[in-house]
């Protein structure tokens, strides 16, 4: 990530998690930016964190006190917030699936830019990568990058279950596997952490 843009981005995810950290409310890195602080290829156009639905009222008191501009739009699953342009998504049911504390505790604390947070684990990220493909939906060059680069990451035998009942998300597994992506059986591979100074 090495575009203007791209370092305008990081400097607003600092901003933001550091307002969060410092009013100890839990939260969680996700998103492209997520699967860089892990070490693997992305891109992304906002910072994404996960919060809590109960939280989301004092996040946005927290962020809206320390100059973000805040947003709750019509969509029922997040809230926004708006550092200038830069956009932050404080999502709280990605995927149709609420984030509970067992969210958040799926995490390792990682350093980006010289800041500690919790980023969600590789498996968390490609679960909801691959629940986000549907009929109208269903581009798997979006997902190839984050589970190419994570592969030694991700928990397969987890991904199975936890997508198992979308035929689209089976599809995206099958392509892996056939890449050569996915262990045979999607066994399990080494976790590993990464750092970004």
């Amino acid at each position: 990530m090495d575009t203007a843009s791209d370092r305008d981005l990081l400097e607003t995810l600092k901003r933001a998690a550091s307002v969060l950290k410092a009013r100890d409310l839990p939260f969680a890195l996700a998103g492209g930016f997520a699967v860089y602080a892990r070490g693997g290829t992305s891109s992304d156009h906002d910072v994404d964190f996960l919060i809590r639905e109960q939280d989301a009222s004092t996040v946005l008191e927290a962020l809206g006190e320390a100059g973000f501009r805040t947003v709750t739009p019509p969509e029922d699953w997040l809230v926004k917030a708006y550092d200038g342009e830069r956009l932050v998504d404080l999502i709280h049911r990605p995927v149709e699936r609420p984030v509970t504390a067992q969210t958040l505790d799926d995490t390792d604390q990682l350093t980006v830019q010289a800041i500690a947070l919790p980023v969600i684990s590789a498996t968390t990220l490609l679960v909801h990568k691959a629940l986000t493909f549907g009929e109208h939906s269903c581009d798997f060059a979006t997902a190839l990058p984050l589970a190419r680069s994570l592969r030694e990451q991700i928990d397969w035998p987890r991904v199975r279950r936890e997508v198992g009942a979308s035929p689209y998300a089976r599809a995206l597994l099958h392509l892996l596997a056939e890449l050569d992506v996915m262990p045979v059986g999607g066994a399990r591979t080494r976790e590993r952490t990464a750092e970004h100074e």
